[in-house]
């Protein structure tokens, strides 16, 4: 279950930095936007199965 939610804050990581890249290069605020908050939420993600683990051991 654990190594499920990384692989999910990866992608959210992944795909938030895509959706950032191309929101800039066309000059779509909202996109970029949209990109940085995605890209947060992976990262969030990311923390909360890391501190999980750290409980664990």
């Amino acid at each position: 279950m654990a190594g499920d939610q990384k692989g999910k804050a990866k992608a959210e990581q992944a795909k938030g930095k895509a959706k950032e890249t191309i929101g800039r290069a066309v000059g779509n605020e909202r996109l970029t936007a949209e990109g940085k908050a995605e890209q947060s939420k992976g990262d969030a993600r990311q923390a909360k199965e890391k501190t999980k683990d750290v409980f664990k051991h």
